[in-house]
């Protein structure tokens, strides 16, 4: 009797699990407007998601045709780092979109060239630079919601009170828990007896000094927010419908969803 020989396919040969969109989205996530401190997803900026068993393509779009090139190079940039580590046999190509410099930036980002190698003398200083100043800011508007709120739920403490408030004095949501992630980013200590109003190098403020810290603090988080609103209605204005892809963050709040912060070196710093 003859006995037939099913020949299966080398699992090496399969051909790899297609991405979905959605995962691609979500992966963006973590790409964080450095001015804005707001993932681009929720800004808005995501203008299309293509995918095929080969390869991801991702466009960007951005409020205005100028908006800084340093601040569309380090989204771009990051974009292709967290789609690439879905899958980093897939290829990843991210485009920005009537941009003055898009075709600069494009082709920078295709041939991994990075941000120097990209720019060359235009580039005053490198993106880790760029994104440490941005994470101080970040933390201070983070550190004033919490410590804004923490008045609002004791009004009979007067502001300088805020000096002495430590982590475990702040109740459990959404802001101390950006809060900490944004201390985690810097290096900040997140134990429960780590004061809450320190400054970028976690520095405590003299009692005299608290309540002219928290003014500024409360600047720095008025004008991220101002900037964040003013560049929603441009994009709406710019690309009609885009509003609809824009998801808002109510006042004193987080976006949607926690995201983690992409760590402070970027890997297209190199030339």
């Amino acid at each position: 009797m003859t006995m037939s020989v099913i020949d299966y396919p080398a699992i090496d040969c399969l051909p790899p699990a297609l991405i979905t969109e959605d995962e691609v989205r979500h992966a963006l996530d973590v790409v964080i407007d450095p001015e804005l401190d707001e993932p681009i997803t929720d800004l808005g900026f995501v203008r299309s998601v293509a995918v095929d068993a080969t390869e991801v393509v991702v466009h960007l779009r951005l409020p205005t045709s100028f908006c800084s090139p340093n601040f569309a190079y380090l989204m771009a940039s990051d974009a292709k780092d967290a789609i690439a580590a879905l899958d980093p046999a897939r290829r990843v190509l991210v485009e920005l979109d009537d941009h003055h410099d898009s075709d600069l930036i494009n082709a920078g980002l295709a041939a991994d060239a990075g941000y120097l190698g990209t720019f060359g003398q235009e580039a005053e200083h490198d993106l880790d630079e760029l994104r440490t100043t941005f994470r101080r800011k970040a933390h201070t508007a983070a550190m004033e919601r919490c410590l804004t709120q923490w008045l609002r739920s004791n009004p009979n403490e007067p502001e300088s009170a805020v000096g002495s408030v430590r982590l475990g004095d702040l109740p459990q949501s959404a802001q101390t828990d950006a809060l900490l992630r944004r201390r985690a980013a810097l290096g900040l200590p997140a134990a429960p007896t780590a004061l809450v109003m320190v400054d970028h190098q976690g520095s405590d403020y003299p009692p005299n000094e608290v309540p002219m810290a928290l003014r500024r603090a409360r600047s720095t988080r008025i004008s991220i927010d101002g900037n964040a609103h003013f560049c929603r209605g441009l994009l709406a204005t710019r690309y009609p419908g885009s509003e609809c892809d824009q998801v808002a963050r109510t006042e004193g709040a987080e976006p949607h969803r926690p995201t983690r912060l992409l760590p402070l070196t970027v890997k297209e710093t190199q030339s």
